[in-house]
């Protein structure tokens, strides 16, 4: 067993003027026998905006935003490059250990490391976090509090054993996690605030698949992702009916969100006195009630379309009649 190699990295305490929870996220994942993808993939994210990207084919670490690119102090690129180097091959050595401790041989098989930190830049609050997981389910994680990690499957319970009594090494562990993360944290935010600190409100839409279906509020387009978003009638939240999905990132670094309401128990009349509020850290809530002809849905695009088909075969209908009158009277005069 090893302990996935740490780049340790210097301090630089800066404090941004908005008051909000900032986070650093390390994904690692190493594979065997899966087709037509790297045997390891190293991706990092400040507040869920990708920074950095690396595999084994490329064998180099990459900037993933401009801002990035501004980080070029002592050799930055490369050592990421070279401490990702190490990690490669040391997750291979962990994916032939997970496959002994599981007695298996071949097959395919993945091996992931999530690791990184949230900061509150009002509090000074940091947490931090470890966890490693096999084949999709949790194969180790730390407590942080108590600094020792935990095994979920007996299989693992030698690898914490080991890691648990390296003093050394768990020292190291925490002094990363709440101190070194948190300072890269800070660094990172401030070469990137025109874009991390910043505001997009949503575009709000009604969504309904059919007049029978639950009515989705759908937001997009907002900006950072610690947003909320419900339903309420009277003043008073509604929970009944009510499924609220993940918050889910756009392809432009904004991000998306639903929450979907159950009103085929409702009697229509009474369906306008809903609404839906989203609330973004620093905004007035923005509030859409709910109004039939605010509501799209495929009912209507289908509705329209029979319309549409409807008003084409009429009108051929008529073409055809003035071109049969037309035909006829010109056939008469001779």
């Amino acid at each position: 067993d090893k302990m996935i190699t740490f780049v340790f990295l210097p301090l630089l305490g800066i404090h941004s003027t908005a008051a909000v929870t900032h986070s650093l996220k390390y994904f690692y994942t190493g594979s065997s026998n899966v087709q037509k993808f790297p045997e390891f993939v190293a991706v990092g994210l400040v507040d869920d905006v990708q920074i950095i990207y690396y595999d084994n084919n490329t064998k180099r670490c990459e900037p993933k935003q401009d801002w990035m690119k501004n980080i070029t102090e002592d050799g930055y690129w490369k050592r990421q490059t070279q401490g990702l180097i190490r990690t490669q091959q040391i997750f291979k050595d962990d994916i032939e250990t997970a496959k002994s401790r599981f007695n298996q041989t071949g097959g395919v098989h993945i091996f992931q490391r999530m690791y990184g930190c949230e900061w509150d830049d009002e509090t000074e609050e940091v947490t931090g976090y470890d966890q490693c997981g096999y084949d999709g389910e949790d194969f180790v994680s730390l407590n942080i509090k108590t600094n020792t990690w935990i095994a979920p499957k007996q299989q693992a319970v030698i690898t914490t054993y080991k890691w648990n009594n390296d003093r050394g090494l768990m020292k190291s562990q925490k002094n990363y996690l709440t101190q070194i993360c948190a300072g890269w944290l800070k660094k990172y935010v401030d070469y990137g605030r025109s874009s991390l600190v910043r505001t997009d409100l949503p575009s709000v839409s009604f969504l309904q698949k059919s007049s029978s279906s639950p009515v989705s509020c759908h937001a997009t387009g907002f900006y950072p992702n610690r947003a909320e978003m419900f339903w309420r009638k009277d003043g008073e939240e509604v929970h009944d009916g009510v499924v609220k999905g993940e918050i889910l990132p756009n392809n432009d670094g904004t991000f998306q969100m639903s929450v979907d309401i159950d009103l085929s128990y409702v009697a229509p009349e009474e369906r306008n006195k809903y609404e839906c509020v989203f609330q973004l850290s620093g905004v007035n809530d923005i509030i859409h009630r709910l109004e039939k002809t605010r509501i799209r849905s495929n009912e209507s695009n289908e509705n329209m379309w029979i319309i549409l088909v409807a008003a084409a075969a009429l009108v051929l209908l008529v073409l055809n009649c003035v071109i049969g009158v037309f035909l006829y009277k010109k056939k008469s005069k001779r």
